[in-house]
């Protein structure tokens, strides 16, 4: 086994750049596994206009 990166052969690299691979799969899919459930429908609440109103300066509304 090498304990240094420097000296590392070929075989050695491939084992870490494994092993970063799986790392990042596994983590991927358990990421995936934790999103919310994607099959409720999402709908938009239409917020419709109502009167236009004009406020005074007093602070009371105005209906026109």
């Amino acid at each position: 086994m090498n304990h240094s990166m420097q000296s590392a052969d070929r075989a050695t690299h491939v084992k870490i750049v494994i092993v970063a691979l799986v790392a990042g799969a596994v983590l991927t899919a358990f990421g995936t596994s934790l999103r919310p459930n994607t099959d409720v429908v999402q709908t938009v609440h239409v917020i419709k206009a109502g009167q236009p109103t004009m406020v005074s300066s007093s602070g009371t509304s105005v209906v026109r």
